[in-house]
């Protein structure tokens, strides 16, 4: 073997071994990408140059191959790319590409997140990362050159001399350190292909066998791809979780080179909202799990993978955040996952109501966070309501239907008014001459079930605002929003649509008073309690029995205060102790109770037991409205029950 030449590498610094030991000592395993990345790099430019005519005969089928030899505890990679001449080693191998080294070691220091391979020149000096010696075999593509064996130990010199090599290519030998024998092991070399190099438009092959996916959708035109295409990609990505509720392919070369697939999963209790789970790669090499810089954080719960050149990969998490394209790559995201629900909405309302399930709540939070986003979204957003389908009567059937899962089923055909959903602009429109401007909503509809019920008796519309971050975050968005509209909840008072017109009423002579002030005096006296305001009305309905005997009714502004100091102190809202029990007169219980105090009913000693059992009849009145609204606590409950037995009990013996 003729000796070509020895010499010492060319740095700008006295030793660049330490320093890649030590700054890249978490992530040794990348120099298997680095080098794979390198061969992947080394086809396609011979591929490039045979367009040009400089190649000569057929270009050989493309190829990476991985060998290992435990005996000799050697790693090799081999290409059949554009190989280098002994002039080209001397160039790149030799004459390390290390700008600013120093400076940038200072900065890596400072902060540890910056990523470092790629972009220093070090891409084939991570081989020292985990050899204790690096052999480079390569021959050039041009006719006639001479194959040539670099050699180098960790140390800055090196040995270049002539190989046996015949084809033109390269081959990459390490011999591993001792403690780096983890990377002799199939297994280990499988799983780290499959990390960052699955979709290498090149095949891998370790021995016979290959080992990498080769083909990335994302790089593939969307009118090439089938729904099932989407659908195995995500599978691929995400074994044994729900296919996703919908998906968007990115692909734009201007003003940024931006390729990937993004899908929004079902929301489970097991997935994290607040940790994304893309896949970001740079020419279809994985670069990290963390995109959290780059996509929306109302977006977080996207999957998929995102690949561009243009994401700058050595600069910190903080620096990526400010960075110009980044931002721009942000306001692409948002927008493309806006006009992918919109195409839903306009073709499929069965199936965007579905992913509304799921998907409403972070367009919601993007509508707060984003104003960009929010004008591309604001008629998109849907609200649960009690509107319904029938539109043979004048006034709108407001039934919830049984059966499994979400209560709200959507009836077939798809229209905003059949679907038990409608848009804000849409409920406006059609209660414009009922109520103008104004918006009667529900938070919980388990604890305002009877409001809810008055409400769609009346053929007053309602819509749910029921998830965690309607209450406190979007209906006061809401009515920034819709300046001159009003936001009502249905427990907050009663509309006067729910209540009979007044009527004078007869004076009773034995106690000069009206049947109302009666009403409003028992329940006075049988609660005794100063912040609870009694008010009598008389509820509309066509069977009194259906009706409520009372309601609690929460002051609205009192109640919104009091949510939002909770919601500032993270603690859970209180109950206010300030509200009104609205008492409805045409319930015959009601009347009942009237007649009863009146001394309708006598037993013993008459007026005495009587005034007792009503005041119990009133108190329990009032523990049904507010257990409706709020749940016991231990203690509440325990009373209740007490109460309750005591009541049943004088009734019984009256029987």
């Amino acid at each position: 073997m003729t000796v070509l030449e020895q010499g010492n590498i060319t740095i700008h610094t006295e030793n660049i071994f330490p320093i890649i030991k030590k700054s890249l000592y978490t992530d040794h395993e990348i120099f298997l990408r680095e080098l794979i990345s390198n061969s992947v790099d080394a086809i396609a430019k011979l591929k490039m140059i045979s367009y040009a005519g400089e190649v000569d005969g057929d270009l050989p089928e493309p190829e990476i191959t991985i060998n290992i030899d435990k005996e000799n505890k050697t790693l090799s990679v081999t290409d059949n790319g554009i190989g280098m001449t002994a002039d080209e080693v001397k160039k790149y191998i030799n004459q390390v590409a290390f700008s600013s080294a120093e400076e940038f070691i200072e900065k890596y220091q400072k902060d540890p997140d910056q990523q470092i391979i790629g972009h220093f020149g070090l891409g084939f000096y991570s081989s020292f990362m985990v050899a204790r010696h690096v052999e480079i075999d390569t021959l050039s593509h041009r006719s006639g050159s001479q194959a040539v064996h670099w050699s180098c130990d960790g140390s800055p010199a090196f040995e270049l001399s002539d190989s046996s090599r015949t084809t033109p290519g390269t081959t990459i030998t390490l011999t591993m350190m001792d403690e780096e024998q983890e990377y002799l092991e199939e297994g280990r070399i499988k799983q780290l292909v499959k990390t960052y190099c699955d979709f290498m438009p090149v095949p891998i092959k370790l021995g016979e066998e290959q080992i990498n996916q080769q083909k990335a959708p994302w790089k593939d035109s969307p009118q090439n791809l089938k729904d099932e295409d989407y659908l195995e990609f995500y599978r691929y990505l995400y074994p044994f979780q729900e296919d996703p509720l919908l998906w968007v392919h990115l692909n734009t070369d201007y003003p940024f080179i931006l390729n990937g697939i993004l899908y929004f999963p079902p929301i489970k209790p097991d997935v994290d909202i607040n940790k994304g789970q893309i896949k970001l790669f740079c020419n279809q090499v994985f670069v990290s799990d963390h995109c959290d810089q780059i996509i929306p954080d109302f977006l977080m719960p996207l999957r998929g993978v995102i690949d561009s050149t243009d994401i700058p990969l050595n600069v910190s998490r903080s620096a990526l955040t400010n960075d110009r394209t980044v931002r721009r790559i942000t306001d692409f995201i948002s927008k493309k996952i806006a006009d992918r629900l919109k195409q839903i909405y306009q073709e499929d309302r069965a199936k965007y109501i579905q992913c509304w399930q799921d998907v409403g709540t972070f367009v919601k939070f993007g509508s707060l966070k984003d104003d960009k986003f929010k004008k591309q979204v604001e008629d998109l957003i849907i609200y649960k309501t009690t509107y319904g389908a029938d539109k043979s009567k004048e006034e709108p059937q407001v039934e919830v239907q049984g059966g499994e899962g979400d209560p709200w089923q959507q009836a077939e055909g798809s229209a905003t008014e059949g679907d038990g959903y409608t848009t804000l602009k849409d409920y406006l429109e059609r209660n414009k001459e009922k109520h103008e401007n104004r918006v009667f909503y529900c938070t919980d509809p388990t604890a305002q079930a009877t409001y809810v019920e008055l409400y769609k008796k009346q053929g007053l519309e309602v819509l749910f605002l029921d998830s965690f971050i309607d209450t406190n975050y979007f209906v006061p968005f809401l009515e920034r929003e819709y300046s001159d509209v009003r936001f009502s909840r249905v427990d907050s008072d009663l509309d006067q649509t729910l209540i009979e017109d007044e009527k004078s009423e007869i004076i009773d002579p034995k106690t000069n008073k009206t049947r109302s002030e009666l009403v409003k005096e028992l329940f006075e006296q049988a609660l005794n309690n100063s912040k609870v305001t009694i008010r009598t009305e008389s509820l509309k309905t066509d069977n009194p029995q259906t009706t409520p005997p009372a309601m609690v009714i929460l002051p609205e502004e009192m109640r919104r205060i009091q949510e939002m100091t909770a919601l500032l102190q993270q603690k859970a809202v209180e109950f206010p102790e300030i509200h009104t029990l609205l008492v409805n007169t045409a319930h015959p219980m009601i009347q009942n109770l009237v007649n009863l105090s009146q001394g309708a009913i006598a037993v013993g000693d008459g007026q005495s037991s009587t005034g007792a059992l009503v005041k119990q009849m009133c108190q329990h009145i009032y523990d049904l409205a507010l257990i409706s609204q709020k749940p016991f606590d231990p203690e509440g409950m325990k009373s209740f029950i007490e109460r309750s037995n005591t009541l049943l009990t004088q009734m019984t013996e009256r029987l």
